[in-house]
């Protein structure tokens, strides 16, 4: 066996695995927190925060972050979806006697990358490196991990749809901080070492990674 066929075996039995780890009480959890309507104070929460340490300057920052969730969105579901054709796993066939699905959600017909992972990493990537806030960071990066777990434990999307989906939200949120400071430079502080330093690394990791993983869903 190849390389490229193991790893596409290990990301489905590694689903399989997840999803299959339920009960009544995270079926319902789960779904909740999948719904993006859910979200919605989330968000507003954030715009708050936002506001209170930028004041007036928010009239910059806002649109970055709306910027970010659009691009998130529409380079996730508007392009590399309909590009890869990736089946999500609840439209297999052959996996459908072994998939924990709740309320007989399924999803689109394609899951590579997930949108959920997108813009929840993107968003929390790019709010967490400028509010540089410890507790913030932890407690909203934590918030899209779950959201993007919630994917894999109702049966839409394998783990590399989810790798895949952290890959576009890391870019999509360098982008926009290297917009922001562009225009506002006053804003981004030297100290964002997270940002300048760590970020442009991990998106240069994760794009070798999404090589590997365009070659493993291609095969």
């Amino acid at each position: 066996m190849d390389i490229i066929s193991f790893l596409s075996k290990l990301d489905t039995q590694l689903f399989l695995f997840l999803n299959g780890i339920h009960n009544s009480f995270f079926d319902g959890l789960m779904y909740g927190i999948s719904n993006i309507p859910v979200w919605i104070p989330f968000y507003l929460s954030t715009i708050y925060i936002a506001v209170r340490y930028y004041k007036k300057e928010v009239l910059f920052v806002i649109p970055v972050l709306v910027l970010c969730v659009i691009l998130t969105d529409q380079i996730s579901s508007g392009l590399i979806k309909d590009w890869v054709q990736r089946p999500r796993p609840s439209r297999e066939e052959s996996l459908a006697p072994f998939i924990h699905l709740v309320n007989g959600y399924q999803g689109g017909r394609f899951g590579f990358v997930s949108s959920h992972a997108a813009n929840t990493f993107g968003f929390a990537l790019l709010t967490s490196v400028l509010f540089r806030n410890r507790w913030y960071a932890s407690t909203i990066i934590l918030w899209s991990l779950i959201v993007s777990y919630s994917r894999i434990y109702l049966g839409v999307h394998y783990p590399l749809d989810i790798l895949g989906g952290m890959l576009v939200g890391a870019f999509a949120a360098y982008i926009c901080f290297t917009i922001l400071k562009k225009i506002k430079p006053r804003l981004v502080s030297s100290d964002s070492y997270l940002i300048s330093a760590f970020i442009p690394n991990v998106v240069i990791l994760l794009t070798f990674l999404g090589i590997g993983i365009f070659a493993i869903i291609r095969m």
